[in-house]
């Protein structure tokens, strides 16, 4: 199979929780510890960073990575999920892994894959740790898929674990309630290994205190509300949370024999973007109209986006907006501005909610617009209605962002 046609198989064969959704999750790690014992356990060729949480946690993994990468080391980074081209959930020092590696491993494995019955992510994850053992990475920056417990990437022992915040997301699997979610987050927590926590309330901060002395972990709680004299190119004010978070990561990183400088610092957050290939973080794709976008999906996350939304300087706002299916509508269309003219959409995946009944739902609270076949179709309108004055901002699903011109 060349590599167009080994993806055609790996998401027709291997069901994808992103595309899918609930038929595609996996309760236990069989599979996982199967797959690494096949594969010898590669996980234990290198020293790894584990990174959990509701919100950040991507943009966390990739400022870890970026002041690594300024330091000199060969970084691996596994990310979830991709934007365009699959290639972008294993990269290493920035690098995405090659069209004729995703080809050999599946070749090689394929037999296995297939009577083991493993999802899409438990395979991705064997290759992410495989190609890491290959390529020698000196550290890997391991983001957490779906909570952290039960995940595919919680096979690893890390040198440090990060969980960045707790939200109201993927409630049918991981709880209803916030201190249920931390209990599932908090799964990363490994016997003495550090665990950082970037934000805390109430529900959620007896949940860290107690797993983390029942497993012996050094806990620390980040103060958020410290200076920052580090500035990134990742933007948004929230990305600050973010930048704290990755910082208190980074000291017990060096604690840890990795050596990081002020100026690795420095210039690692000053481009983060550009040595890790970070997409879709309140990312700017035009101006006049100015157009943004952000994969922003839940009500954590969608709260600090419009936060950000309201200190740009515009005319008039349009959004282009599509979701998926098992998204909660009432928690997050509340928050959307009535003022702005709506394009309805539906992304391009099984999982993605007609955007009739997004319209029926927006427009009972006052979200008036039109639907559109397609998401270039619903930002082409929105291009074509918006002036030069105008702010269009496209979101609602990662799958969205996925489908315009980064």
């Amino acid at each position: 199979m060349n590599y167009q046609q080994t993806l055609d198989w790996m998401f027709s064969r291997l069901p994808m929780y992103q595309r899918k959704g609930a038929v595609a999750f996996k309760k236990d790690l069989t599979n996982s510890i199967a797959f690494s014992d096949h594969l010898d356990n590669p996980e234990k060729e290198y020293v790894s960073v584990h990174v959990a949480g509701t919100n950040g946690k991507g943009s966390t993994s990739h400022m870890i990575a970026s002041v690594l990468q300024a330091a000199g080391y060969r970084v691996g980074l596994y990310t979830s999920p991709h934007l365009l081209d699959f290639r972008e959930r294993i990269r290493i020092n920035g690098e995405m892994i090659s069209q004729q590696a995703v080809v050999e491993f599946i070749k090689q494995n394929k037999r296995f894959l297939e009577s083991h019955d493993l999802s899409f992510f438990e395979l991705t994850v064997g290759m992410a740790f495989d190609q890491f053992a290959k390529e020698k990475v000196d550290i890997a920056v391991v983001e957490v898929g779906l909570g952290g417990r039960l995940d595919s990437t919680n096979i690893i022992s890390p040198i440090v674990s990060v969980i960045t915040n707790i939200g109201y997301d993927h409630t049918q699997f991981l709880g209803e309630t916030l201190s249920e979610i931390a209990v599932e987050k908090a799964g990363i927590i490994k016997p003495g290994v550090p665990i950082v926590i970037g934000e805390t309330v109430p529900e959620t901060l007896p949940v860290f205190t107690e797993l983390a002395q029942l497993r012996g972990a050094p806990i620390y709680i980040v103060d958020q509300k410290s200076k920052l004299d580090y500035e990134t190119d990742l933007r948004g004010d929230y990305q600050k949370r973010n930048v704290r978070t990755a910082l208190a990561a980074l000291k017990l990183i060096s604690d840890k024999g990795f050596k990081v400088s002020e100026q690795d610092v420095t210039a690692g957050m000053a481009e983060v973007a550009i040595r890790t290939g970070l997409r879709g973080r309140y990312q700017i794709l035009g101006r006049e109209p100015l157009v943004i976008c952000d994969t922003a999906h839940n009500r954590e996350g969608l709260e600090l986006v419009f936060d950000q939304l309201a200190k740009e300087t515009f005319k008039n706002l349009h959004i282009v907006l599509g979701v998926v299916n098992d998204k909660e509508l009432d928690g997050i269309l509340s928050l959307f501005p009535k003022e702005a003219l709506f394009y309805y959409c539906r992304p391009d995946i099984p999982r993605g909610l007609d955007a009739r009944v997004l319209q029926e739902k927006g427009e009972s609270i006052g979200l008036k617009g039109e639907v559109y076949g397609t998401v270039k179709k619903a930002f082409a309108a929105a291009q074509e209605k918006a002036s030069s004055e105008d702010l269009i901002y496209v979101g609602g699903s990662t799958f969205v962002v996925a489908e315009m011109p980064l």
